[in-house]
């Protein structure tokens, strides 16, 4: 799942010398609201339909543009993920692709990168879902699979993120091909792991059913 795989050809680039009354004819035309800058096939930044609006002006050039978002690029061998993170620093729903002599080769959109996200067989696998809280010193993937795998259950997937609760510790979120999860749930509290959430795919009560749609509507977004 490299990012050159999800280029999407039908993003044209745009060049310096180009109008912005073309980029907002191009943007309505594919529908978006941000394109690339292209100049002598480097990647130079970002252009949005809001930029050009601010400057309420169609007979300017894009060089005439505070282009934003150089660095909203990765390598062309970097996993999609990579592109979900740089998508998420620069707050934007298209990412460039270069090569390693920095030659633009492209963009990846949000949405792309999320349907890959979305596809692979971590995601699409029956299964349910805990949500550890833990401080990162005493984050390891091997220990908790190992307590896992001791139920002979499997980690499909995990995601680390930060606990809004408390800004010195992590979220762990793992999927696993279980859908009974009282017992590894139970096993993983016995070894001090302190289990804050958990997403069933059989509930019972209509609550749970909400809780789980509605974490998997944040796992696709």
């Amino acid at each position: 799942m490299q990012a050159y795989e999800f280029i999407n050809n039908m993003i044209p680039p745009l060049k310096l010398t180009d109008k912005v009354k073309m980029a907002l004819s191009w943007m309505e035309e594919i529908r978006t609201d941000v394109l690339p800058v292209v100049e002598e096939g480097m990647f130079k930044g970002l252009v949005t339909d809001e930029m050009i609006y601010n400057f309420n002006r169609e007979d300017i050039l894009i060089a005439d543009l505070p282009l934003e978002s150089e660095g909203c690029f990765v390598s062309k061998e970097k996993h999609i993920y990579d592109v979900l993170r740089v998508a998420s620093e620069y707050q934007t729903n298209m990412v460039a692709v270069v090569d390693k002599d920095n030659i633009y080769h492209g963009v990846v959109t949000l949405e792309d990168a999320i349907a890959a996200f979305a596809d692979s067989m971590a995601i699409q696998a029956q299964g349910g879902v805990l949500v550890l809280s833990m401080f990162m010193t005493d984050y390891s993937l091997f220990e908790i699979a190992r307590v896992i795998e001791s139920e002979n259950a499997k980690i499909l997937s995990s995601f680390l993120t930060s606990d809004p609760l408390d800004d010195s510790k992590i979220k762990v979120i793992l999927k696993i091909d279980k859908t009974e999860l009282r017992h590894v749930k139970a096993t993983l509290e016995r070894f001090g792991y302190k289990v804050i959430d958990h997403y069933q795919e059989e509930m019972t009560q209509s609550g749970e059913q909400d809780r789980l749609d509605n974490l998997l509507r944040f796992l696709n977004i």
